[in-house]
């Protein structure tokens, strides 16, 4: 999780946390009850924060298959069969 990827800023205000030290407990090996008991942050808003940067993570990666596929697969891309006659 590299936090130039998105903007970590909007993550702060959204969730009124320092995301960046969340992203470096975690990369620590911290689960989220630790983390939960040393930032005092709940569980669950936890959960939800780990969850949109993997859905960013997720986006960014299918975004780059997509203009990577683009450029080299053919025009169709599903094998259509012939019913046995």
């Amino acid at each position: 999780m590299s936090c130039s990827n998105f903007d970590t800023k909007e993550l702060c205000r959204k969730y009124r946390t320092n995301v960046p030290r969340l992203i470096r407990a975690w990369k620590k090996g911290l689960n989220d009850l630790e983390l939960s008991r040393v930032t005092g942050v709940n569980v669950a808003t936890l959960h939800r924060i780990r969850s949109e940067i993997e859905l960013y993570h997720r986006r960014a990666r299918l975004a780059r298959m997509v203009s990577a596929d683009g450029e080299q697969a053919p025009a169709q891309r599903h094998i259509f069969l012939r019913p046995l006659l």
